[in-house]
């Protein structure tokens, strides 16, 4: 695909995308001046004092080193519920069977600590399905509340149980998700984009539920489990009543030796299979558990799976690489503080004859013999699974029918966890034979009826060593891109649009500014200043394979003049990607200053429609202060000190940045495909305005009928609109465009695009 990146100060931004989004509305409407709503503006009502416990830092809840090893422990009482009053006293930490001073001791609470009052309610589910949603709030690393992988193990799961899986996701998403969590919903049969699906934003979560589908080539059938088949009749004669015969060749005859022999071949490569595929499973957990790795606070990972084995009843010697994978994936997820939770997918099934078992050709003992290994394969299969969320702090949820209610048991568990830390001894990280030892980890509490959980041990191996260090450019860059949330010591602020024309396609133009006030100049003797930052970007499609992807150096040159412009204002970097086919995509932008080191990330997702197929479609939302595009000719009509002031308000009003100050006019554009005509040629078009903060709605303009008479092309209407920002609080929002075809069938009638910004004083 052809890009066109280039790099501009925030005041050049207007010119390069007036030609892309048509940026010259037929007619402006007055100002409108958004206030708060009556609801908005309701006093919020006493709430009863509670104790407020810790509130989850930034710091490492796992931490390993030769002066401490800290951890983190849940403790519920006989109905599961938490419990939070403990202190150091009633716990005994235990490191390899020798007990440990508790020296360290907290409790952190994932839960807000303000009165649940005065707390952004999470948006109920809409009971009208074609209503606009409410869009999601732009979330910072320091509000992430929650952080949930939900994993669905499409390599190890049925067609039958996906189904119920779905179930259970969408039910998530419309009703247990709250304001503050950050979700993924990943697939273990996925690619490198499953680490870039983390998100607050329902509709991607939508579409992530959307591509959850059975994998034909995986480790499971059509059901959980397989239908018994007939077999032929000489498997059955006097020379085969033993159950073991029909596998072990033993019957007589050649027919039934030749039988036996191919099942048994047969049942090998059955469970070599079961084997690669159940390795893979964990190979795609690993990664996902490496990615989340870089994200602060107590992590989750809830697995859905028809589950995996980990010994060889018939073999012990088999089954290596699991146990292998499985011990790998333990160490990593406690040392990066992810506790891995599991949900049999299978629910509560039959281990009895159905009705799809064929038991033509077997004796009752043959018959009796396959239930028993039905059963057995039942609980074998769960042991991987039970394993791995023992292990890492975690627990099964196995023979429940409810998915959605083993869901809402996880949820439940994250509530809070204490912190607890002991000083270890050098034996802790000894080696033996050359390798470090795995040493255990063992809690108990001196309160009767209450029951601990809490990770298994680890390895002799301190942080600092397991660290990975990245040295080269490329190394840094890649750690940087797979940071769920934007990251860093540069701050980055991207913002992608969605546009096109049903001739001409769609595309994605995306502006990334780049704070410059971080990045090291150099003065070069003529008297220019020299900045040099590598520029890595990827833009990953629905599957999560690489669809577009840039990495350059570049080199920015100012003379003394523009230096101190270009430190304040920042430079914006901007790209446009073609886009061949419809869906949800994700870029992800990281910046490396060359000489520092210094690192910093941003992402977006963004959904581009389908403008071949004639239905209603927006294109992304540019919005900038009134004065910007008048920013050339105002220029020379001020003094040097008016100047300066005007210069940076403008590139603080720019479409990269939307820092608007109380009360200053703003404009908003966009364009509106695909508009249905009226007998007369016009379409019937209404929009509204509508503003969020944490959530709530803080506004909500009427309907207003649209205007397209000065418009030609009524298949690309293009509108424009300016406000006035009174009335409303300094802080973050989200403004969000709806527009409704009269003329549109029910389901196609309304559509909706949103765009963040700050207002300050």
């Amino acid at each position: 695909m052809k890009r066109q990146p280039s790099l501009v100060t925030p005041l050049l931004v207007l010119s390069l995308l007036a030609p892309a989004f048509s940026q010259t509305p037929q007619r402006t409407p007055a100002p409108q001046t958004p206030q708060p709503s009556a609801a908005a503006q309701q006093p919020v009502p006493a709430a009863t004092p509670t104790p407020t416990p810790q509130e989850e830092s930034d710091e490492d809840v796992v931490r390993i080193t030769t002066n401490l090893v800290q951890f983190d422990a849940v403790v519920t009482d006989k109905q599961g519920r938490p419990v939070t009053d403990l202190r150091p006293e009633d716990f005994e930490v235990y490191a390899n069977g020798r007990k440990q001073e508790v020296t360290n001791f907290s409790y952190i609470s994932t839960e807000a600590g303000a009165p649940a009052a005065a707390q952004p309610a999470a948006p109920s589910r809409r009971a009208d399905k074609t209503a606009p949603p409410v869009p999601p709030a732009r979330l910072r690393p320091g509000q992430v509340r929650r952080t949930v992988a939900l994993v669905v193990d499409d390599l190890g799961t049925s067609f039958e149980s996906l189904h119920f899986v779905r179930q259970a996701l969408k039910k998530f998403v419309d009703e247990q998700m709250q304001p503050g969590d950050l979700v993924a919903i990943m697939r273990t049969s996925a690619g490198m984009g499953a680490l870039q699906q983390f998100t607050n934003d329902k509709r991607m979560l939508y579409r992530a539920i959307e591509r959850v589908r059975w994998y034909p080539q995986g480790r499971s059938g059509t059901s959980a489990f397989a239908p018994m088949e007939g077999l032929p009749p000489s498997s059955n004669d006097a020379g085969s009543m033993n159950v073991g015969d029909s596998k072990s060749g033993g019957g007589g005859d050649s027919d039934g030796s030749s039988f036996g022999g191919a099942a048994d071949a047969s049942a090998d490569m059955d469970e070599f299979r079961d084997e690669i595929f159940s390795v893979g499973t964990l190979g795609a957990v690993n990664f996902i558990v490496r990615g989340m790795m870089e994200l602060p606070g107590r992590k989750s990972v809830v697995m859905f799976s028809d589950g995996f084995g980990i010994y060889n009843r018939k073999d012990p010697s088999k089954g290596t690489r699991v146990i292998d994978k499985l011990r790998r994936l333990v160490d990593l997820a406690n040392r990066a503080s992810v506790v891995i939770y599991a949900v049999d997918a299978r629910g509560l099934p039959c281990l009895c004859l159905t009705a799809a078992d064929n038991t033509a050709g077997r004796s009752m003992q043959q018959v009796q013999q396959a239930l028993d290994d039905r059963r057995t394969s039942y609980l074998d299969t769960q042991s991987g699974p039970d394993f791995l969320a023992a292990q890492t702090g975690g627990f099964l949820v196995h023979d429940n029918n409810d998915l959605s209610g083993a869901v809402r048991r996880v949820l439940e568990d994250q509530r809070g966890y204490y912190l607890i830390g002991f000083r270890p001894d050098r034996s802790v990280f000894d080696t033996i034979r050359g390798r470090r030892q795995y040493n255990s980890l063992q809690v108990k509490l001196k309160r009767p009826g209450l029951r601990v959980r809490t990770r298994s041990g680890f390895i002799g191996v301190t942080d600092a060593e397991a660290r990975p260090v990245r040295r080269t450019r490329g190394e840094q860059l890649v750690g940087a891109l797979a940071s769920p949330i934007a990251s860093g010591d540069l701050a980055l602020r991207l913002t992608s649009l969605f546009g096109g024309d049903t001739a001409g396609g769609s595309f994605v133009s995306s502006l990334t500014h780049i704070d410059m006030s971080k990045v090291n100049f150099t003065d070069e003797p003529d008297g220019w200043h020299k900045a040099v930052f590598d520029v890595i970007a990827l833009t990953f499609g629905e599957e999560g394979q690489v669809v577009d992807q840039i990495d350059r150096t570049e080199t920015v040159r100012v003379r003394k003049e523009a230096f101190d412009n270009v430190r304040r204002d920042g430079l914006v970097y901007t790209m446009q990607v073609p886009i061949k086919k419809p869906g949800a995509y994700q870029l992800r932008v990281a910046v490396r200053d060359a000489a520092t080191e210094k690192l910093g990330s941003a992402s977006q997702f963004i959904e581009v429609p389908n403008l071949k197929k004639d239905r209603l479609a927006l294109s992304g939302v540019l919005m900038q202060s009134a004065s910007y595009s008048a920013a050339q000719s105002a220029a020379g009509a001020v003094g040097e000190g008016q100047q300066k002031e005007q210069d940076e308000a403008l590139a603080q009003g720019s479409p990269a940045l939307r820092r608007f100050r109380l009360g200053e006019e703003i404009d908003y554009y966009f364009n509106i495909y695909n508009a249905r005509p009226s007998p007369a040629g016009r379409p019937q078009l209404q929009t509204q305005l509508r503003l969020f903060r944490d959530n709530q709605q803080v506004y909500a303009g009427q309907p207003t009928t649209f205007d397209a008479s000065k418009q030609t092309d009524m298949k690309n209407l293009h509108s424009g609109t300016r406000i006035r920002l009174g009335g409303l609080a300094p802080g973050e929002y989200v403004l969000q465009v709806i527009v409704t075809d009269l003329l549109a069938p029910e389901k196609q009638r309304t559509v909706t695009q949103w765009t963040d910004f700050e207002i300050v004083k």
